[in-house]
């Protein structure tokens, strides 16, 4: 099976080379950190057994988050820690989407398009929820912004977990 980081490897340089002027500073960040994850461009370590005096090198790991291979463990931890921060109420989950028509636009224009997709599902969910005919208050949101489906198709989306209750 190829890894993503095979794929970055082969093919990263031509990618940005074409789309790095629209892609964030974060994104470079993790395809470099991700390319770059357990090769000689890291560094490694040498281990050798205290019985047999077999030894194997191992490259060390990028530790990015994004990595498929090495951000796993970090990433559920930050996850725990964001648990544990929940209020004890019921939550909801809403997703706010960018129409088909715009991806284009919005994949062009990441750093423009991405927070004003943020601020307006926030906006309108605050507005929605302030109609007592709703909630008549302002709800706990926690926002994650996501970019592409599972099938790998460009569809950016916002998933904003919800209290069911808010404040007045």
């Amino acid at each position: 099976m190829v890894t993503l980081a095979e794929i970055l490897r082969r093919h990263g340089d031509a990618y940005r080379a074409e789309f790095a002027a629209r892609m964030s500073r974060d994104q470079l960040r993790a395809m470099r950190a991700i390319g770059r994850c357990r090769t000689e461009a890291l560094g490694g370590s040498l281990w050798a057994c205290p019985h047999c005096g077999r030894t194997r090198y191992s490259y060390h790991s990028c530790r990015n988050r994004h990595c498929p291979s090495c951000g796993h463990e970090e990433a559920e931890a930050w996850r725990e820690r964001q648990e544990r921060l929940l209020v004890p109420a019921a939550y909801h989950l809403v997703t706010c989407t960018v129409p088909e028509p715009l991806r284009a636009v919005v994949r062009s224009h990441p750093r423009e398009c991405l927070p004003l997709l943020m601020r307006a599902s926030a906006s309108a969910l605050l507005k929605l929820t302030a109609d007592p005919r709703h909630v008549g208050g302002t709800p706990g949101i926690t926002a994650v912004l996501h970019t592409w489906s599972r099938a790998l198709v460009y569809h950016p989306h916002v998933h904003l977990l919800v209290t069911g209750g808010g404040l007045d």
